[in-house]
């Protein structure tokens, strides 16, 4: 089974760093369509207040309760600091979308023991597992 079969099947309980409550922007689509799908997203921006009326946290160490993943919408050069608190969470993977690639980063997690996914999108891959060809469409292409 691939790192994304895993995570997708396995893990429900999903911090989404760098998510915005703009209907415009990939990360409200991503995040809108995992919440519909049966996930718990958790927001993660110290700019929100809340997304989809989730309580929106400043980083993960604010998270209450269990994370599995870390989902990331970040530029690459600030992706580490979130590497260092996904592990001191105690997360299973983290997940960069598409666009983001760190090797250091994804090293750093992989030594940790986390299962790394780099430059793909939750959603399409959640998507295409699914075999949903003609899945419900939230807002534009992601």
């Amino acid at each position: 089974m691939s790192p994304e079969e895993t995570i997708l099947k396995n893990y429900h309980n999903v911090a989404m760093v760098g998510v915005s409550s703009n209907e415009e922007h990939p990360s409200f689509r991503v995040f809108s369509y995992l919440t519909l799908q049966g996930y718990n997203v958790i927001p993660v921006n110290p700019n929100e207040q809340e997304v989809m009326g989730k309580t929106s946290y400043p980083d993960l160490l604010s998270i209450p309760g269990e994370v599995e993943v870390v989902d990331i919408f970040r530029k690459p050069d600030q992706v580490m600091p979130i590497i260092g608190q996904a592990i001191e969470i105690g997360v299973k993977a983290v997940w960069m979308q598409e666009g983001i690639v760190n090797e250091e980063a994804a090293a750093r997690a992989k030594d940790a023991g986390l299962l790394v996914v780099m430059g793909k999108c939750m959603r399409k891959q959640l998507i295409n597992l699914s075999g949903q060809n003609h899945a419900v469409k939230i807002g534009k292409k992601t």
